[in-house]
């Protein structure tokens, strides 16, 4: 800054001399302050010629202000260069990755239409570059059930449909909301998936119905053996009664089965009003027996006029397989609280026990298979381990959610939330 106001001092100081000796000062001060004026002017149309185009190659060069400026704007222009080529290579690398996905990745604007896809989504969806980019992916993609899940607003569900290249496979479709309204969606080749977990399901629902018949043989046997066990000796008579505790478990473990896998493959049942409160009374009465034998107070609380759309058998079991598992894991002397009640956001039951708790880190496993959070305790309990995931397939063909609230030392509380659906015309209470 300096230098450009000495440039201009002198400038001046030298028209003024030069209209000192002429005897026109004032007239040679002006012709100084133009020339001042045309400099700056030009420098100014070399300026914008270059913004027009700016060019490392082009950059005008100038001395003092004019040349502190275009210094800057050299510094600046190669800055901006160099985040250029820097966020280049980093698309680069990200096209080369979205490139080598097998799962399909698409980028639909506000409107719903594409804005862009990876190579895997032509293949899985049959875009085409030139023909698809800005269509509607609801028109690509005809399925009534896709168009409503894409115009949910916000949703965490997963959704799985027949590919629309070939229907005998599965493609599971995920959705996640940024931007102003943009969505990007992962669709991802399941058909693998489906028929593995098919495969499984025929192997237990096979395996179930081959060993109820040479079960069903095993305990008719020891059931005779039971009329003549006065006159065993007394090892044998405990090793006939584990004989029988065992054959009984493995009975119950055989229908848990069976009713997991008609749970898994079979349409929901026809609804009707199932009267909730009478149920569970009914179900509280059923485990009196072991609840009085440990001295556990039971205590129930359930609107009388709330009813529930369902299958009145399939509620209760998951109603009892919650409520027979406080009992089991209760200590003596202590009191289970079971709630049936209903708000704004749906109708809900809970059983609260005050057991030993569970850690937080096993709580998002208790409804898989055969899960077991102290490997020792089914055992002794007699459990199948399938009791929480018949719950959970219950409350899925009812449109419910299970949640589990426990802490070590503190007990558990295990929820069923139902939506504001099922319920028929009339009064709601807490």
């Amino acid at each position: 800054m300096r230098p450009a106001l000495f440039a201009l001092l002198a400038l001046l100081t030298g028209s003024a001399l030069i209209g000192w000796l002429i005897d026109a000062p004032a007239l040679c001060l002006a012709l100084g302050w133009l020339l001042y004026g045309l400099i700056q002017l030009w420098q100014l149309a070399r300026l914008q010629r270059w913004l027009i185009r700016p060019s490392m190659q082009t950059l005008p060069h100038a001395k003092r202000l004019w040349g502190d400026l275009f210094d800057t704007l050299h510094r600046l222009l190669r800055r901006e260069q160099k985040e250029r080529e820097r966020f280049g290579r980093i698309i680069e690398r990200i096209e080369t990755a979205t490139a080598a996905l097998q799962d399909a990745l698409l980028i639909l604007d506000s409107q719903g239409q594409l804005s862009w896809w990876n190579p895997a989504a032509e293949s899985l969806l049959g875009l085409k570059s030139r023909q698809d980019s800005g269509q509607l992916l609801c028109n690509l993609i005809r399925h009534p059930d896709f168009r409503a899940w894409l115009m949910q607003p916000e949703t965490s569900d997963v959704l799985a449909l027949p590919s629309p290249l070939n229907e005998q496979n599965t493609l599971q479709f995920h959705k996640t909301q940024y931007g102003d309204g943009e969505t990007l969606l992962l669709v991802r080749d399941i058909t693998r998936v489906k028929q593995l977990e098919q495969m499984r399901k025929d192997f237990v629902d096979n395996l179930s119905h081959e060993l109820r018949t040479p079960l069903t043989v095993i305990s008719g046997y020891l059931e005779i053996l039971q009329y003549s066990a006065d006159a065993l000796p007394a090892p044998s008579k405990k090793a006939l009664l584990q004989m029988q505790t065992q054959a009984v478990r493995m009975q119950r473990l055989l229908e848990d089965l069976l009713h997991l896998a008609e749970l898994e493959g079979s349409a929901p049942a026809a609804c009707e009003p199932v009267d909730v409160a009478a149920l569970l009374s009914s179900i509280v009465t059923d485990t009196r027996v072991l609840a009085d034998a440990r001295d556990l107070r039971i205590q129930l609380e359930a609107h009388p006029a709330l009813q529930l759309l369902g299958c009145a058998e399939e509620l209760r079991s998951a109603f009892a397989n919650l409520i027979v598992n406080a009992v089991k894991y209760s200590p003596n002397g202590t009191q289970i609280q079971i709630r049936w009640w209903s708000d704004q956001q749906g109708a809900h039951f809970a059983v609260q026990d005050q057991g030993s708790g569970i850690e937080e880190k096993h709580l998002p496993r208790l409804t898989e298979r055969f899960y077991r959070v102290d490997k020792s305790r089914e055992s002794t309990s007699g459990g199948s381990g399938l009791g929480l995931a018949i719950v959970k397939h219950v409350l899925l063909r009812h449109g419910g959610q299970l949640q589990i609230q426990s802490k070590p030392g503190e007990g558990s509380t295990f929820s069923c939330h139902f939506p504001l659906t099922p319920f028929p015309a009339g009064e709601r209470g807490k």
